[in-house]
């Protein structure tokens, strides 16, 4: 789990900081007002996590991001002036989206604190997967705020449960598990913010939601149950647009392709946890992290609910 932490009272070191890790930027402050900057960051697979607090107003006139930035304000303000020459305040409590990706953005972080969480935007387009072509049209954000005040709430608890899996050693270390939230947070991305993504399936992925799509993508699940795969890697592999693909697997199987894959994955897990031992140093935790699941009470529950026992008594027997 990479990580790094940012302490100064410098305004000239938090820009080079700044510029190191963000985007090239300018900031400047009032005279003669203290500047104490803290900045911490964690990884989860690609999304960057991180944790400002910022004891001073800072005005700021940056280049593009390159980056979806999403902003959490649990102090202060921040003040954004987007390139089409609006501007909107972020208060305590509030989150969206800072800056578009590919613009300038300028504005005044007013003695905040608050929380960014950043990936590719090229995770949107993977996640959306209007088709199983590669050169898709890349999908954009077309606002900066959440459709809902349901919708923004929902993407604060997966921005929460995001660090709590990111501060959690074993969690975070296990590739599975960092896919997993990854293509979780862009999915919840893609269904909170307003895009230019196409969620509904049309009448040709209707003719396509068949049973021979279905049994393509169970054999390709199967064959890559421990890689990294999402949606758009199982609609690619069985010829179909994700849509009807996720249309086929609700029509004939009642279910989705990500909850089969997870249906795999506790069966590789149940198999471990049969096979391997705790003598040998093997835990239910890893095991289950290993397979992609990051909550030990949740997967208890799961396979409980599965194979009818707790999982410890499977490992121990």
């Amino acid at each position: 789990m990479e990580s790094l932490a940012f302490h100064s009272d410098s305004l000239g070191d938090t820009e080079e900081f700044l510029n190191s890790n963000y985007t090239r930027m300018r900031i400047g402050t009032s005279t003669g007002v203290a500047v104490r900057t803290d900045i911490t960051r964690k990884m989860l697979g690609p999304v960057s996590l991180d944790d400002l607090d910022l004891s001073f107003d800072m005005k700021y006139d940056a280049q593009p991001l390159g980056k979806i930035c999403l902003c959490e304000v649990d102090s202060g303000s921040i003040e954004e002036n987007y390139a089409d020459g609006t501007t909107d305040f972020f208060q305590p409590g509030e989150l969206g989206l800072l800056t578009p990706p590919d613009l300038p953005y300028s504005g005044v972080v007013h003695h905040a604190r608050y929380r960014i969480t950043m990936f590719d935007p090229a995770l949107l387009t993977r996640v959306a997967a209007a088709s199983p072509e590669h050169d898709l049209e890349p999908v954009r954000l077309t606002g900066h705020r959440p459709v809902s005040a349901v919708a923004a709430k929902h993407l604060s608890d997966v921005l929460g449960h995001m660090r709590g899996v990111a501060a959690d050693p074993v969690a975070s270390e296990a590739p599975l598990i960092a896919s997993t939230a990854v293509q979780y947070l862009a999915a919840t991305v893609l269904h909170t913010l307003p895009s230019t993504a196409h969620l509904d399936p049309t009448a040709g992925d209707r003719n396509d939601a068949h049973p021979d799509t279905v049994r393509r993508a169970v054999a390709y699940l199967e064959a890559h149950v421990c890689e990294d795969i999402s949606v758009a890697d199982i609609a690619a592999a069985s010829y179909v647009s994700a849509r009807a693909l996720q249309l086929a697997f609700r029509r004939h199987l009642d279910t989705t392709p990500m909850a089969y894959l997870r249906r795999l994955r506790l069966r590789g897990a149940h198999e471990q946890l049969r096979d391997f031992s705790p003598d040998d140093g093997h835990t239910v935790t890893s095991i289950a992290a290993a397979w992609g699941f990051a909550h030990p009470g949740r997967f208890a529950t799961a396979y409980r609910g599965a194979y009818g026992r707790p999982p410890h008594t499977t490992l121990s027997a």
